[in-house]
């Protein structure tokens, strides 16, 4: 410690910053906080369902068109 120049604690600044109300801001921040909570497993869930709806779809399409094509050939030959 200096004797010829103690050092003295500076007191502490006024810094205030007012807060203005960003909608987008505050969507953003309700999306982080939806996610943190578990909703990854709710999201992958419902994409997994929405993937197994989609395979039935696209193979009884195939199916459909399978058994159109072969009425097709006996019903022509």
């Amino acid at each position: 410690m200096s004797v010829l120049f103690p050092k003295v604690n500076k007191p502490r600044e006024w810094d205030y910053r007012p807060i203005y109300y960003d909608k987008e801001k505050e969507a953003r921040k309700d999306k982080l906080a939806r996610l943190h909570h578990g909703s990854f497993r709710e999201q992958h869930e419902q994409n997994m369902t929405t993937q197994r709806n989609r395979q039935k779809s696209k193979l009884a399409f195939w199916i459909a068109l399978l058994l159109l094509g072969l009425a097709l050939y006996f019903f022509l030959r």
